[in-house]
């Protein structure tokens, strides 16, 4: 029997050495926690179940291929895989809410027009390719911020608690990353305006 009082990087290498009751400690130590970081994000119990059961196949198949080596950082390393499985379903979704910087420029003008036409369509899609690397590119605090207030509508408020920060600093993370995001369209002479 295994005790709880092992790390979660002893209970990982207990599991990948064959023990499922390692596995089970794990799940129940960050259940609450990881189930609630997706329905703070998505605000529906079905699609959390769905995105919690979905982060926990992925975690499964990453240990049980080898593939898992985040040196004792398991918890952080299952809140990222859950983090981008919301993304990626409100990606499928296209829930792509907009977000105004202080100039007169909208940054994030992601959301599909269905009267557009086919050209102006492609436009729309190559703009949204440009916008994700454009947010690939922020340091990783910035993209958080970005990511969850564009792509995931929260407020500041609960992305301040999200990230265990102060809403000053969310609100600083952004503007910083709407700077940086300006650079980046300056230096590379990117144009987001749509036809």
């Amino acid at each position: 029997m295994l005790s709880k009082v092992l790390t979660d990087q002893e209970l990982v290498r207990h599991y990948l050495d064959g023990n499922e009751h390692a596995f089970e400690i794990l799940l129940t130590r960050h259940k609450r926690k990881v189930w609630s970081h997706i329905y703070l994000m998505v605000k529906d119990r079905e699609v959390t179940e769905d995105l919690f059961q979905e982060t926990f196949i992925k975690v499964v198949h990453t240990l049980k291929t080898g593939k898992y080596n985040e040196e004792g950082k398991f918890l952080p390393w299952v809140m990222r895989i859950a983090h981008n499985l919301v993304i990626d379903h409100f990606r499928r979704q296209k829930k792509m809410p907009l977000v105004r910087s202080n100039d007169d420029h909208d940054v994030f003008a992601t959301v599909a027009q269905p009267d557009r036409n086919v050209e102006q369509r492609m436009v729309d899609v190559q703009i949204d390719a440009d916008v994700r690397k454009l947010i690939d590119h922020l340091p990783e605090e910035q993209r958080e911020v970005v990511v969850m207030r564009t792509y995931l509508g929260m407020s500041f408020k609960e992305i301040a608690a999200h990230t265990d920060v102060s809403i000053n600093t969310a609100l600083g993370r952004m503007r910083y990353a709407l700077i940086n995001m300006r650079k980046l369209i300056k230096k590379h002479d990117i144009h987001l305006e749509r036809a």
